[in-house]
């Protein structure tokens, strides 16, 4: 199984280098990595961070077009059977790709998501905080309404870690520039038919 890995970048010259050399030192039996950084014409050291850094494909937007448009240019520059979406913010561990892939291994579904929101959030630690809790509750309310649209259920929609299929993009246009493009995929996903397995994971 060959996974391309996907890093959508704009101005994360902070997080950038910790985050690939947690991405290339992940192993998993049986798949062979691809990491392309997408970078949406950042104006910190981002280009220079990657530029040192080998192993990896990078990808530059001369003029920033949000990530949507940067993932979309990821997959046009793939050669993966499977994508995976990897944040560069250091979020999301990239240790965790590892339960996201066992499932496609193991030939127990085409498509996973990694769930932030399978449980209440944590009120009384960092999680009480208003712009999380926004987010928390604007995140299962979507996914809800996508859910009774397309008849299957989801909780994070709006998750990072989407491993798909790359012919499951078949016959599919994808057009959000931007953080629509979370719903919009999900959406065409569920409308072809193809049902999400969603794993658990921790940010």
């Amino acid at each position: 199984m060959k996974l391309s890995i996907l890093v959508p970048v704009y101005n994360e010259e902070k997080t950038l280098q910790e985050i690939l050399e947690k991405v290339i030192k992940l192993k998993i039996n049986g798949v062979e990595k691809e990491i392309i950084v997408i970078n949406d014409a950042s104006t910190d050291a981002t280009s220079s961070i990657v530029k040192k850094i080998k192993g990896i494909k990078v990808v530059v937007h001369k003029n920033n077009q949000g990530k949507g448009a940067a993932v979309r240019t990821g997959i046009e520059n793939s050669r993966g059977e499977y994508i995976l979406i990897q944040d560069a913010d250091l979020e999301y561990d990239p240790k965790q790709i590892f339960s996201l892939v066992k499932p496609i291994l193991e030939k127990k579904a085409n498509i996973v998501y990694g769930t932030r929101l399978k449980r209440m959030p944590h009120v009384k630690s960092e999680e009480r905080t208003f712009q999380f809790l926004l987010h928390y509750f604007g995140n299962r309310l979507l996914s809800f309404i996508t859910s009774i649209l397309y008849g299957q259920w989801i909780t994070d929609m709006e998750t990072c870690y989407k491993l798909f299929p790359r012919n499951a993009l078949k016959g599919i246009k994808l057009n959000a520039r931007g953080f629509d493009f979370e719903p919009e995929i999900t959406a065409k996903l569920l409308k072809k038919g193809y049902k999400i397995l969603e794993i658990p994971i921790t940010t």
